[in-house]
C-alpha cells in the first residue's frame, strides 16, 4: 500500500444537479441549530437559578452558611440538568429561533432523507470483503491536521449519518487534510470539491473547512445510499462518478480509482482498530 498516491479528484463526479431551495447550506443550518440550542440551554439554565434561589439551592446555601460549597454544586447541576432539558424535552425555544432565522422547522430541516443509511460496517453484509485490505497508518503530521477538524466531523457524521470514521479516511485521502489543497484537476479544499460538486451540494466557500467537509459528506452519503450501502461501490463513484461505476457494473478499472478504493479502506481499517494481515484481493 506504501505506493499508492495521493487521490487526485476526478471531474465527474456528479452527473445531475441538485436543487438547492434553502438560502443556508446544511453546515450552516447545523451551526445555527447548535447555537440555537445553546441558547435554550441557558435560558433553562437561568430559569432554575431562579427558582432555586427561594429554596437556597439543591445543595443548600454557600459555605458560609454551612452549605459546605453548595452553592458550587448547585451552579454545576443546574447546567447539565438544563443542558439534559434541552435536549430531552425542548421548551420549544430553539425551534422558533431557528424559523425565524432560516425560515424552516427544525426538526424537519434535519430530518435525516428517506433511506439514509446509518453506517455500520458490522451490520452491512456487502462490506465484509472490506476485512481483506490491510490497514494504512496515515502520516502525522495530516494527523495532526486532521484532529484540528473532529468536531466538525462529529457532526457531519450525525447529520448525513456516514461514520466519522469512513470521512475521516476519505479526507486524508483526498487532500491528507489540508484545507488549502487544490488539484490539477481544480477540486479544492479537504474533501477536493470541484466548483460544480460544490455549488450542487450548497457549498457557498470551498475552502471553509465546515463547509466542505459538510458537502462532501452530504455526496458521500447520496452515494452510499445510491449502492444500498456498500462502502467500496460509493468510494469509487465519489472518485470516477457513478455513470463509471454503473458502467463497469462495480469499481471501474482505472489505476486512480482502484488505488483510491485501497488507500480510503487501509485508512479505514487503521481507524476502526483492524489489520487483517497481507491478504490483497480485491
Amino acid at each position: 500500500m506504501s505506493g499508492l498516491p495521493l487521490k487526485i479528484t476526478n471531474p465527474r463526479q456528479i452527473d445531475q444537479p441538485a436543487e438547492i431551495n434553502s438560502r443556508y447550506s446544511d453546515a450552516q443550518k447545523a451551526k445555527i441549530a447548535n447555537a440555537a440550542k445553546q441558547f435554550e440551554s441557558l435560558l433553562t439554565e437561568m430559569m432554575l437559578k431562579s427558582m432555586n434561589k427561594t429554596s437556597g439551592g439543591m445543595f443548600g446555601g454557600d459555605s458560609n452558611d454551612g452549605g459546605f460549597g453548595g452553592d458550587y454544586f448547585s451552579t454545576i447541576f443546574e447546567s447539565q440538568m438544563a443542558e439534559m432539558m434541552s435536549k430531552k424535552k425542548s421548551l420549544g425555544i430553539a425551534d422558533v429561533l431557528y424559523k425565524q432565522i432560516t425560515g424552516e422547522n427544525l426538526e424537519q430541516s434535519f430530518k435525516k432523507p428517506e433511506g439514509m443509511l446509518p453506517l455500520n460496517l458490522d451490520k452491512i453484509e456487502v462490506n465484509k470483503s472490506l476485512q481483506s485490505l490491510p490497514a494504512v497508518s496515515p502520516n502525522s503530521k495530516a494527523l495532526d491536521r486532521l484532529s484540528k477538524y473532529e468536531g466538525i466531523i462529529d457532526e457531519a457524521s450525525g447529520y448525513y449519518g456516514v461514520d466519522k470514521n469512513l470521512i475521516k479516511s476519505v479526507i486524508l485521502t483526498e487532500s491528507a487534510a489540508n484545507d488549502k489543497a487544490v488539484s490539477s484537476a481544480k477540486a479544492k479544499g479537504l474533501m477536493q470539491l470541484i466548483d460544480s460538486t460544490a455549488s450542487q451540494m450548497g457549498v457557498g466557500n470551498v475552502f471553509d473547512p465546515r463547509e466542505n467537509i459538510f458537502g462532501g459528506t452530504k455526496y458521500l452519503s447520496e452515494m452510499l445510499r445510491k449502492y444500498d450501502g456498500n462502502v467500496k461501490l460509493a468510494l469509487a463513484s465519489y472518485n470516477a462518478g457513478p455513470d463509471n461505476v454503473d458502467k463497469y457494473g462495480g469499481i471501474p478499472p482505472f489505476d486512480e480509482t482502484q488505488n483510491y478504493v485501497k488507500r480510503v479502506v487501509g485508512y479505514l481499517n487503521h481507524f476502526n482498530g483492524e489489520n487483517y494481515g497481507n491478504d490483497r484481493s480485491f
